[in-house]
């Protein structure tokens, strides 16, 4: 039995073990499920790596070239614009050719990016550091999308912990980009390149490592094989094409889509406004690159490390619950941030800590809630739709941010965003209701 969507090579390479034996081995499947989680976690540690250097310095890298602070949310807004483009067309690809596919093609083209970048500013060209910010999204689309491959042959009541499991990993470089800034600073400015293109050098190698351990070893495909296995349980059940599509609509639940959505799109707005503009509010009270360096590296951290922690709470207490608490940590962390004195590293330590973790609350439960609500024939495509509108939300946030500080203030966005994510609360007491 072939799959159309797949590719010949890798109808071949799967030919080779009936797909039933997939369908009626649960052993083979965990044992490919475990395959599988070892290649998206060596991929996501080099992807987490790439991912670190438009957060902890695209802000910085945009005034220094620009020389206006209401443009310092322009690479957020460009690289996320970005990512919102390439989460549709990973999804789609990885719908149509499979997750080895879609993925290494979205880390390649974040590669390529992130070598635009530092080109751009070593010949101080803003046409090139826009266009190739938005190319250097696709990495930050595809880091995210990643954390989908593990759940396709997850069983439901583990979907939780893989999306935990591979983003738990991507603590490794995510943490580690930002806390080599003066480091990688200091090789380009030895190149003659600016010292602020040091971490988009990282991104290069990181993205495309990435990209090529999953096209190397993701063998055979998680998505197709669970394809092939929903198509088998169809015909064991000897249903027709239409009984198909009906049953198929009907195990669609289209509500669990639009909670899960919802609850990405919150978290992801209120996190990157704030996460945008406080390496500049932390650079206008006096701290240097190493000090940003520190801060967004422990954010960064506390969004990836208790990933685990959070899987297990949000497989044994339910995707509302934890939607809860992800509302509740973020509006403490915007609280904190608008009050904390600019002078107070501890301070500013503790609040991007929390936005990290309101932030990992609300990724890992809405996405176990999209995982939940779709089948295996329409999932990628799903997820990479609803990626698409996390990444537009992510945009609007880095874009506005720098306009409302410079309009306002750095406490007033902080205000604003932990106020916005008490629209949480609403959302999942309507899911209720309507459930």
């Amino acid at each position: 039995m072939s799959i159309q969507t797949a590719s010949a090579k890798e109808k071949t390479h799967i030919s080779r073990e009936s797909w039933r034996d997939y369908a009626d081995s649960p052993e083979k499947q965990r044992q490919l499920y475990k395959r599988t989680m070892i290649i998206v976690i060596a991929s996501q540690m080099f992807g987490g790596a790439g991912l670190a250097a438009g957060i902890t310095v695209g802000a910085l890298l945009a005034q220094d070239m620009l020389g206006k602070d209401s443009y310092t949310g322009l690479p957020t807004a460009l690289f996320t614009l970005g990512s919102a483009a390439a989460a549709l067309i990973v999804g789609r690809l990885s719908q149509r050719l499979g997750r080895r596919t879609g993925l290494a093609a979205g880390f390649l083209a974040g590669g390529l990016g992130a070598v635009g970048v530092v080109l751009a500013s070593v010949f101080h060209n803003i046409a090139l550091l826009c266009v190739s910010l938005l190319v250097y999204g696709a990495g930050t689309a595809t880091n995210l999308q990643a954390r989908y491959a593990g759940t396709d042959l997850a069983l439901p009541t583990k979907r939780a912990k893989a999306i935990s499991i591979a983003m738990v990993f991507t603590t490794f470089g995510a943490v580690a980009g930002p806390n080599l800034v003066t480091i990688t600073g200091r090789l380009a400015a030895s190149m003659g390149a600016p010292a602020l293109s040091g971490p988009f050098m990282l991104a290069a190698a990181a993205y495309i490592l990435a990209g090529l351990v999953l096209l190397i070893f993701l063998r055979p495909d998680p998505l197709i094989v669970a394809k092939a296995i929903a198509e088998v349980e169809h015909i064991n059940d000897r249903q027709k094409k239409e009984q198909q599509r009906d049953t198929l609509e009907a195990s669609v639940n289209k509500r669990g889509i639009i909670v899960g959505a919802s609850v990405m799109v919150l978290t992801q707005i209120v996190m990157i406004a704030i996460m945008t503009m406080t390496p500049v509010h932390m650079k206008h009270h006096g701290h240097g690159l190493g000090e940003v360096g520190v801060v967004i590296g422990i954010h960064v951290a506390a969004m990836y490390l208790p990933s685990l922690l959070t899987g297990v709470l949000v497989d044994k207490y339910g995707r509302l619950p934890m939607s809860y608490a992800s509302g509740v940590t973020l509006l403490l962390a915007g609280l904190l941030a608008a009050f904390a004195p600019g002078e107070s590293m501890v301070l500013l330590v503790l609040a991007l800590a929390l936005l990290g973790l309101g932030w990992n609350f609300g990724l890992i439960s809405g996405t176990a809630a999209i995982v939940d609500a779709t089948p295996p024939q329409i999932r990628a495509k799903t997820q990479g739709t609803v990626d698409v509108l996390i990444a537009l939300s992510g945009a609007s946030g880095g874009a506005l941010s720098g306009m409302v500080v410079a309009q306002s203030s750095y406490s007033i966005l902080s205000l604003s965003g932990g106020f916005l994510s008490l629209l949480l609360i609403p959302i999942v007491l309507w899911f209720r209701r309507k459930g």
